[in-house]
């Protein structure tokens, strides 16, 4: 688990984590509670390597399209007739 909370460790999981400690300072000063939780989500964010992307795995850096190149360019329309 260790491990895990180690690897991967990009700009965004840096940014998430300043942001995580520097609101929990600003909560913990303030003594609001409401501060406190966005404090929690953003270090719970940081360290388990996860965003609030609403597409699945897209927070991990896995919902990329793949791209289908074919050497053939056409620029060719197809219709069909509707009736």
């Amino acid at each position: 688990m260790i491990k895990e909370l180690l690897r991967n460790w990009h700009w965004m999981r840096f940014i998430r984590l300043a942001l995580g400690i520097y609101i929990a300072i600003e909560a913990i000063q303030h003594w609001d509670a409401f501060t406190g939780f966005i404090a929690l989500f953003f270090l719970y964010q940081a360290f388990a390597n996860v965003g609030c992307s609403t597409g699945g795995s897209c927070s991990t850096g896995n919902c990329s399209v793949p791209q289908n190149r074919s050497n053939e360019s056409s620029n060719e329309v197809i219709f069909e007739e509707v009736k």
